[in-house]
């Protein structure tokens, strides 16, 4: 199993994480919402739990718990600027469906 960055999404977060001044990576999960069943989750996370695996890329470490690694197998995270909207990008090969508004998917 495997979860990567893009180096554009690296550097957002590595510059996230300066500004902050603490965080061990960027937390992702899944959790059910929305209208599809299921949306994506992410945080800074100060802290890692055991239970956790950690895939690190560009020099940041993506944490995912257990139960969310099922859903984000494959996935790249990236970071686009597309016009006047910008933000996290999840290429997920899980993703069998997603609601009109893009705020949520199925698996």
């Amino acid at each position: 199993m495997a979860i990567s960055i893009t180096e554009a999404a690296a550097t957002h977060v590595r510059k996230s994480l300066d500004k902050r001044g603490k965080g061990e990576g960027l937390r992702l999960g899944v959790r059910t919402a929305g209208c599809s069943g299921m949306a994506y989750v992410l945080e800074f996370a100060d802290s890692i739990n055991p239970e956790e695996q950690i895939f690190e890329s560009h020099g940041v470490k993506l944490i995912i718990d257990p139960k969310s690694l099922v859903y984000l197998d494959g996935t790249v995270l990236d970071y686009r600027k597309e016009g006047l909207n910008e933000g996290f990008k999840f290429d997920n090969p899980n993703v069998k469906g997603e609601c009109g508004c893009g705020e949520s998917f199925t698996v």
